[in-house]
């Protein structure tokens, strides 16, 4: 009897604590060459991100990669309260009539017509120094998304440690302006966590990162024993929003 008080108290501890984090739903479009994505777009604006405001989720971010190569990615980020209004709204999702007819046309397209090959979903968990998700000012329309790789999950902890106890405040000190960070806890980049900043343009997105490199509490935490080897791999994805995001 009271093992089960025990296991039941856990539970709630765990739930409860998990609770009171967001969770970050990051899906990669992998689009195909020269075949139109406008299907997608129209899917998005018009069907897909309507149906989760409906369902109470809010600051639905939509985006292209910036950069030259061909095809362009397309992004997007869906933010949750936690793990259950995932499922909640998945759920919902499926007894939403009206959800089904505006995606109409998306769903009856024909596999040739389909404009990418598949995409990756990745879910990220928000940490205590920054628990939610914050709109950029408008004028803030480009964005750089970076995934920092750990070669195990101790120095993944200690990395997370570094951001929550200091980074946050100096990148607001430097001009950083984050918009979501947390730990992944699904996808292929394991152990690793994301973060995205928003800018307004690469040459003043340049200064704010010099300001940070030259930071004196960077300097001083950088140097700390602590957080030595904590990072073994940084992904860097510039980003635009797309007309329809509400990021």
């Amino acid at each position: 009897m009271i093992l089960r008080l025990i296991v039941i108290a856990s539970f709630f501890f765990f739930t409860s604590s998990y609770s009171q984090s967001e969770v970050y739903e990051l899906r990669v479009y992998n689009m195909q060459f020269s075949t139109s994505a406008n299907i997608l777009h129209d899917y998005f604006k018009d069907a897909l991100i309507p149906a989760l405001n409906r369902q109470g989720l809010e600051n639905v971010g939509a985006f292209e990669e910036s950069g030259e190569a061909l095809p362009k990615k397309i992004y997007l980020l869906i933010p949750y309260n936690n793990v259950q209004a995932y499922l909640d709204v998945a759920d919902g999702l499926e007894d939403d009539d009206q959800f089904k007819s505006a995606a109409e046309a998306y769903r009856n397209t024909p596999p040739d017509k389909v404009p990418f090959d598949r995409y990756e979903s990745r879910f990220i968990r928000s940490s205590w120094g920054f628990p939610n998700i914050v709109k950029p000012a408008d004028n803030l329309n480009q964005f750089e998304l970076r995934i920092y790789e750990s070669y195990n999950e101790d120095a993944l902890r200690r990395k997370l440690k570094m951001f929550n106890e200091d980074e946050f405040e100096i990148f607001e000190d430097a001009g950083l302006r984050t918009v979501f960070f947390g730990k992944n806890i699904s996808g292929d980049q394991m152990p690793s966590l994301t973060y995205m900043l928003a800018f307004k343009d690469k040459e003043k997105h340049q200064e704010a990162w010099s300001k940070f490199g030259q930071h004196p509490d960077w300097q001083r935490i950088s140097n700390l024993k602590e957080y030595t080897n904590t990072v073994s791999n940084i992904t860097r994805i510039f980003l635009k929003s797309l007309p329809y995001s509400q990021l």
